[in-house]
């Protein structure tokens, strides 16, 4: 008896839905905003292109119309954040190490250049916002987050396709030595 497709409804979590959190938990109120929120704006920015390059990386190789399938959701779980860091200092590098370069195209343009350095600014003012209680963070910090991670989004959607496609196959399958 033939298995039944079983079409899920997922969520893919939109960068924009972010940002607007992000936003609304730093917009002007009566008195200074509360830490708490300014931290979780950081860290909401940082999510955006988080999910956004993850959701890049599982529709690029699983496809847009298979988000309703385990094997998405697969490659959606399998990019880990601290690979992802190391994908993002190796792509800023001006000549990739032999690990990527065989994989690569001639270099990375400054598109995917400015998105990768970005990921990596992001993800250290996460970790400041989420686990340093000593961090002096203020209103202007998530606000300049928040800029960031919409200006890395942009870049990594104005990069030519070969050099995302690269990027997110460096994210999926980490090159051997």
């Amino acid at each position: 008896m033939p298995q039944q497709k079983s079409w899920k409804q997922v969520t893919i979590l939109n960068p924009d839905h972010l940002f607007e959190q992000a936003e609304k938990l730093i917009a002007p109120q009566a008195g200074r905003p509360r830490q708490a929120d300014i931290r979780r704006a950081i860290s909401a920015a940082y999510y955006a292109i988080f999910h956004a390059i993850i959701t890049a990386a599982a529709d690029q190789f699983v496809g847009v119309t298979n988000r309703g399938e385990p094997r998405y959701g697969l490659v959606y779980r399998s990019v880990d954040h601290g690979w992802l860091r190391k994908v993002c200092e190796e792509v800023r590098k001006p000549t990739l190490s032999s690990r990527f370069s065989r994989y690569a195209p001639a270099g990375f343009g400054a598109n995917i250049v400015t998105f990768a350095a970005a990921m990596v600014d992001l993800q250290e003012k996460r970790h400041s916002a989420d686990y340093d209680v000593m961090a002096r963070i203020d209103r202007s910090d998530a606000t300049f987050a928040i800029h960031t991670a919409r200006v890395a989004l942009s870049r990594f959607s104005g990069a030519s396709a070969a050099e995302r496609i690269a990027l997110l196959s460096f994210l999926l399958f980490p090159p051997r030595v």
